[in-house]
């Protein structure tokens, strides 16, 4: 873990824009995260892994390393998760782009992605590829630091989508709210 922190705090110094986290994100909220995912769940998909706490979480769940693809656009951390990963499809690619290599019925999207923080329109192609990809009724869970969900209720509307606020995770640096998101 001492080196999946040095490799998060080189990012975060050369790219802070891309990393967008003060801290990796905590046990706490990758288990909140992966809550509900297992081995029935078929295939995840995670947006933004960075040195991968998430993903460690939704493998400690029960997803099989086989039915597990991570969109990840850092090359250090693309080199990392290969690494810590064996079996767990790694894609160098913009999660904007998932559904050109993942076909739809995916049981779960898992994302790290600083939405908020991204233009409007990047914001709602990720979240339409995730939605492209989703089996029908399976969520989108993303995490948000600020007081409100991680889309605005603008993009909410205009991508027809439901919002279920989950657990604040107050032992998170910062503290963090889980959401998931389902197409109505």
């Amino acid at each position: 873990m001492n080196g999946d922190l040095a490799l998060f705090r080189r990012r975060l110094l050369q790219n802070p824009k891309q990393v967008s986290a003060l801290a990796p994100s905590s046990r706490y909220l990758a288990r909140a995260m992966a809550d509900g995912l297992g081995p029935r769940t078929g295939r995840v998909v995670e947006f933004g892994p960075g040195t991968g706490r998430l993903t460690r979480a939704i493998l400690d769940a029960g997803v099989p390393a086989r039915l597990l693809d991570l969109f990840e656009l850092d090359n250090d951390f693309v080199r990392h998760l290969h690494q810590q990963f064996p079996g767990v499809a790694v894609h160098h690619l913009g999660a904007d782009r998932a559904d050109e290599v993942v076909a739809p019925g995916v049981g779960a999207v898992v994302s790290g992605l600083p939405l908020l923080s991204m233009p409007a329109s990047v914001r709602e192609a990720i979240v339409s590829a995730a939605f492209r990809i989703l089996a029908p009724g399976a969520p989108l869970i993303q995490f948000t630091y600020g007081p409100s969900p991680p889309l605005p209720p603008e993009s909410i509307e205009n991508l027809g989508l439901m919002v279920e606020p989950g657990k604040k995770i107050w032992l998170n640096l910062p503290p963090a709210r889980v959401y998931r998101f389902y197409k109505v």
